[in-house]
């Protein structure tokens, strides 16, 4: 694959530029999303709340599929960071509403915590640039 192939997008998140990296990045036939979580600039939406910090950063996961002109539709895996098993229904309820319809496949991990303590959730977006009819099949 040349580097042509493959195609960055940068969120404007202090971590991309202080870390080298970018929010996803589109290789072939797959966009990948990194670990992003319920802040937006500075602040973090939902303190407290570990479903709406879910439904945060996987609006904003959506947000740069949208980049490459992909949908919820497009999405075939998810990746959920937990900072508390406590919090599985809350969050749980978040993807249901958003990825029902699609039923990515989904990994549910608790971690021992993340940088900024107020993050309860951080999640990891994959999706598919194929045909409409290749996602059904």
């Amino acid at each position: 694959m040349t580097s042509e192939a493959v195609r960055r997008v940068q969120s404007g998140s202090a971590w991309e530029e202080s870390f080298g990296f970018s929010r996803a990045v589109a290789a072939g036939d797959r966009v990948l999303v990194a670990g992003t979580t319920a802040f937006k600039g500075e602040v973090l939406h939902g303190e407290g709340d570990p479903y709406e910090q879910a439904k945060v950063a996987f609006t904003s996961a959506l947000e740069a599929i949208a980049a490459y002109g992909l949908g919820v539709e497009s999405v075939i895996r998810t990746r959920v960071y937990l900072a508390h098993a406590r919090d599985v229904d809350a969050v749980g309820r978040a993807h249901k509403e958003l990825f029902d319809a699609v039923r990515p496949v989904t990994t549910l991990l608790v971690v021992q915590g993340f940088i900024d303590s107020r993050v309860l959730v951080s999640v990891e977006v994959e999706a598919f640039r194929g045909t409409p009819e290749e996602l059904r099949s």
